[in-house]
């Protein structure tokens, strides 16, 4: 049987909806008309039944399953099959055949106007979405199926100005039920949108059934899907007919298929930049303001915000928490947060977000963090767990460490940056550290990928149900797995400021592999920076920015390498000039024009966190490819 999907009802929905608005002589605005059932238009309101199915199925991005927080197990929906309606009113009928397809069942309608039934179904199905099967019968037919009675809206108030029709009733009628809505005195109609008061409904839940799937993860259900194909270009469409809501993306064609993903053209990060908050709101879509707004650097130096409307946010959260399960958090840990929070604020709050929806106990202390602290909280309160960035924490630790060497930390999990193995290695010998995993993330799109401890390296299971990775060449175009490119994301659940086929900047390859950990597929190798940003100290600079900055010096080549030096995070500069450069001078002007390349930091004083090391050579003195004859300009070895 072949899996229908909310979201392509939704676009249906949408499509007929704004034709409802702006075209009187629309094939549904005449339809309508013609039956006099004009009132019935409030139903086909796409956002109103989005925002309802989205929180009545536990999320339309997460369907068929609804994930549970506090097992990592799922139920799993699915249609009742065939749903008979019984059409004794338009409103009724209308209610329950959006419904009913919305999850996944065909519908039978019993009806004495046939002809209406149809034309609206052919109006439903015109803009081209695959919906179930629907179709007419005489009242009263035998037909096989789950008769589902769609209760009357009953509108009890006494100075009501709502009349009794096709959509609203003032009195139930004998033996059929009723959802009666009580209007406050100079209320003029129900606040709530219709498709929120059905979903909360018990008829609602007759649409489909439920199957608890003890001990299998959101993540399971999906490899294990023989539908994965036909629920990922479900995602796509339902992506691009939110996107071209947007003036950016209003011209984008309307595609069917993740194959046909690479007709639309790569985002790239400067077009990001102009399109965006707060030079733009050509990424912006109209929608009533809700969410939560991000911060990000921007390779100019000006920052650009990132707007995650309120199902946004919930998408991240919800697909989060099963991730930070496979990460080895687990319900009772104490976890400290020490992300950075800051002017880059997104991962203390995102993680903050997420740990607050698990059984977990979360200390968020984001930059405060300190030594002492660390060795408070797992004295006094029991932490077991560590989430932060490698630069920052490691040398917190090893502080730590020396001020008590009977320090325990269970479990580390790590992002932002690389950690070495001979960093991994110290953590395991030293702390008793039995579990090191790690996140890949995009200030843009959150949760790109993750490293369970069975894999190595760079190495990193991706969750394309939310950010889909693409491997692509210059021109963007898709190359074979195996293959190393630039790294594409389409962020699949992000509908506010939509990201579809962002060039992240990175480079990469993709593999299909069983991992030891349980999780087969695809696998993520992250290969470094490509657009030659220096992220360290959570900080950003470009590369081309320093060799500007360093013009008045004659510099003519520059070469950057990152590195961890006994824990310390270490920015190498190497210059090629004909002058006689002085490393001292160089370094005291880039520290006075990049703050992020100056000793101070956020942390405790007394901690190396960062060092810049500068090396001034003469012409011709830096390595060159023998074939191109080009330098290496940025090495990062903070990835072997």
């Amino acid at each position: 049987m072949t899996r229908h999907y909310p979201t392509d009802l939704l676009l249906a929905v949408s499509h007929v909806q704004q034709d409802l608005a702006v075209d009187a002589a629309s094939p549904v605005a005449r339809l309508l008309k013609e039956a006099d059932l004009l009132e019935l238009g409030c139903l086909l309101d796409g956002d109103a039944m989005a925002q309802a199915l989205d929180e009545a199925l536990g999320g339309l991005s997460q369907f068929p399953w609804r994930p549970l927080v506090d097992t990592g197990d799922v139920w799993e929906q699915a249609p009742v099959g065939r749903v008979v309606l019984d059409d004794d009113r338009a409103g009724n009928t209308l209610r329950g055949l959006l419904l009913s397809w919305a999850t996944g069942n065909s519908v039978t309608v019993r009806t004495s106007r046939p002809a209406l039934w149809r034309a609206l179904f052919e109006v439903l199905r015109e803009p081209g979405f695959p919906l179930p099967p629907a179709e007419v019968a005489a009242p009263g037919a035998d037909v096989k199926g789950v008769v589902v009675a769609v209760p009357d809206l009953v509108v009890l108030s006494g100075d009501s100005v709502i009349p009794s029709g096709e959509l609203f009733a003032r009195s139930g009628r004998p033996g059929v039920p009723s959802v009666r809505i009580r209007l406050t005195p100079g209320q003029d109609g129900p606040q709530a949108p219709i498709a929120d008061v059905d979903c909360r409904a018990a008829w609602f839940r007759e649409l489909f059934t439920c199957v608890y799937l003890a001990g299998t993860s959101l993540d399971a259900a999906r490899r294990a899907d023989p539908d994965g194909a036909s629920r990922m270009d479900a995602r796509i469409r339902y992506l691009v007919g939110m996107a071209r809501r947007t003036p950016h993306y209003r011209d984008l064609p309307q595609i069917d298929r993740v194959a046909d993903l690479g007709r639309l053209p790569v985002l790239e990060k400067a077009t990001l930049e102009e399109k965006s908050l707060p030079r733009s709101r050509d990424m912006s879509s109209g929608a009533l303001p809700s969410g939560e707004v991000l911060r990000s650097g921007a390779t100019s130096g000006e920052p650009r915000y990132i707007v995650y409307s309120r199902t946004d946010w919930e998408n991240m959260v919800r697909e989060a928490i099963p991730l930070l399960r496979a990460l080895g958090i687990h319900n009772g840990d104490r976890v400290l947060n020490a992300l950075v929070g800051g002017s880059l604020y997104g991962g203390l709050m995102t993680t903050a977000s997420e740990l607050t929806r698990m059984p977990v106990e979360a200390f968020s202390a984001g930059q405060q963090v300190t030594a002492d602290m660390m060795l408070m909280l797992v004295r006094n309160f029991s932490v077991n767990v560590l989430l932060g960035q490698p630069a920052v924490v490691l040398p917190l630790l090893r502080e730590a460490r020396r001020r008590d060497p009977g320090l325990r930390l269970e479990k580390v999990v790590y992002g932002g940056t690389p950690m070495t193995e001979s960093d991994k290695r110290w953590l395991r010998e030293e702390l008793g550290t039995r579990s090191i995993t790690s996140i890949l993330a995009a200030n843009d799109g959150a949760q790109i990928g993750y490293q369970c401890e069975r894999l190595g390296g760079t190495l990193h299971h991706v969750n394309d149900d939310y950010n889909l990775v693409e491997v692509v060449d210059e021109d963007g175009t898709p190359l074979p797995d195996g293959e190393t490119g630039h790294l594409l994301i389409t962020a699949m659940q992000k509908f506010e400021g939509p990201l579809i086929r962002y060039r992240i900047g990175d480079m990469g390859r993709v593999t299909v592999r069983d991992c030891p950990c349980g999780v087969s597929g695809r696998v993520l190798e992250y290969l470094g920076r490509s657009d030659g940003l220096l992220k360290f100290k959570s900080a950003t600079v470009h590369y081309g920015d320093i060799l500007a900055a360093l013009e008045e010096f004659r510099v003519s080549q520059l070469q950057a390498e990152l590195m961890t030096r006994e824990g310390t995070e270490t920015l190498v500069l190497r210059t090629e000039s004909r002058e006689e450069l002085d490393p001292a001078v160089l370094r005291a002007a880039l520290a006075d024009t990049f703050p992020a390349l100056s000793d101070a930091h956020l942390y405790d004083d007394e901690l190396r966190m960062f060092e810049l090391v500068v090396e001034c050579r003469p012409e011709g003195a830096l390595e060159r490819n023998p074939v191109s004859g080009k330098i290496r300009t940025v090495i990062d070895r903070r990835l072997s």
